[in-house]
């Protein structure tokens, strides 16, 4: 009995994979293997429904090896039931209830990618690079990126208790996190820092994150922008032809911006800058750091292979690889990893990152007294309603005490004391 039930799932599996991968047209070596390793699938799966004590669901065991099965390739392919599936649906609309911060899986730990500014994460201290080993009173071990997430998620209001290891400071830190509405905004932060400096945030890649960047950037050219700023830390990445229209701003029309390559030729993808008129003669320095992922690499590599832009501060997160969607017959969904990212020069972003031109560590620059007084006395300065409202704003955004940013600041200032010497020793 036993082995009639074997030789029928035998068959039916051997059938599926002829039907849906084409294993007629693999080598014979690699076709006997797999029928081999097969035959072990579908021998256990027989013993399971015959001898386990309690009569388990042909469902719930084919699941639960999909689950091992896609788990086991790396963290970001994964098996998604149908209740997953949706939930992966609700995640595209940017408005969720939750922590507010990107998780992987790296090195076999639950890890922070980065918190994203402004949600209940970010306030509450978390970092990029946080390990996270217990949620609640669930510990992290062998925990999937999808249970994770389910546990983190909730009512609007609720605590969530996570329990974080982190490495500068070699003890467990608890934290209370009260779940809130994520609201993602894509550009934090437009301003003229000083001498013409622009300075531009963009915290993630959505859909209209392209058309508020050309507003951005027309508004700092109209306030005699000469230099720009494009601050990428903490940007988790987000839509990847977003990132590329993003990077195709600054680059030469035709050029390559990033590719892609996988198994398969239909997995190799090219983009190509399409951008009629690029901003090609602005000084620009890319700010990144360890919460630098995804669609962020893509343009920090980009602008820095065309030496487009001095790339500065840390190397970023490393997770340049593409995932596929291919939705099942009963609802259900694989995320399967198809290929992954490269920079123009042919480096490869998943795993390595993109390495900053200029190293500097995150830090705070102590302003002195002076600068304290300046600034707490600005609004003595303005008596009109719309300048005071200026006045906050600079408090909010105290610019020159962050160490990566005024690094920044002074390159542009050096580029730009250069190009102008050059320029008249031509004349």
């Amino acid at each position: 009995m036993r082995k009639k039930i074997m030789f029928g799932f035998i068959l039916i599996i051997g059938v599926f994979i002829y039907a849906r991968f084409g294993i007629s047209a693999i080598e014979q070596k690699k076709k006997d293997e797999l029928y081999k390793q097969v035959e072990i699938f579908s021998d256990s799966l027989a013993i399971i429904q015959t001898e386990y004590v309690d009569e388990p669901k042909p469902k719930d065991l084919i699941y639960g090896a999909l689950k091992g099965m896609l788990g086991s390739l790396d963290p970001h392919s994964q098996f998604m039931d149908p209740d997953t599936y949706n939930e992966l649906k609700v995640d595209t609309e940017g408005k969720f209830g939750g922590l507010g911060i990107e998780i992987t899986i790296k090195d076999g730990l639950l890890t922070v990618v980065t918190p994203i500014e402004d949600t209940p994460a970010w306030k509450a201290g978390l970092k990029a690079g946080d390990r996270i080993v217990k949620i609640n009173d669930d510990l992290t071990r062998d925990m999937s990126l999808t249970d994770a997430v389910k546990r983190m998620r909730g009512k609007v209001g609720e605590v969530v208790n996570l329990s974080i290891m982190r490495e500068s400071e070699k003890k467990i830190l608890d934290f209370k996190i009260t779940r809130d509405v994520i609201k993602i905004k894509d550009i934090k932060e437009v301003r003229i820092l000083e001498d013409g400096i622009g300075y531009i945030r963009l915290s993630e890649f959505r859909e209209n994150t392209s058309k508020d960047l050309n507003i951005a950037l027309e508004n700092l050219g109209k306030q005699g922008m000469n230099a720009l700023v494009i601050d990428l830390r903490n940007n988790p990445g987000g839509l990847l032809d977003v990132a590329v229209k993003v990077a195709e701003k600054f680059t030469p029309k035709g050029k390559m911006i990033v590719y892609t390559k996988g198994r398969k030729p239909s997995q190799n993808l090219e983009f190509i800058s399409k951008e009629n008129k690029p901003i090609l003669d602005l000084p620009i320095v890319v700010l990144i750091n360890e919460g630098s992922a995804s669609g962020s690499e893509i343009v920090a590599g980009c602008l820095q292979d065309y030496k487009r832009a001095i790339v500065v501060g840390t190397k970023s997160f490393g997770k340049g690889s593409v995932q596929t969607v291919i939705p099942l017959g009963d609802g259900s969904a694989l995320r399967l990893t198809t290929s992954k990212y490269f920079t123009p020069s042919g480096k490869v972003i998943h795993g390595n990152g993109v390495n900053p031109d200029i190293v500097v560590e995150e830090g705070k620059i102590e302003l002195d007294q002076n600068e304290k007084l300046k600034a707490e006395n600005k609004d003595n300065i303005f008596e009109e309603l719309e300048k005071k409202e200026q006045v906050k704003q600079d408090k909010k955004f105290e610019y020159k005490s962050d160490n990566q940013l005024m690094r920044a600041v002074d390159i542009l200032k050096a580029l730009k004391f250069y190009d102008s010497k050059e320029k008249a020793q031509k004349q």
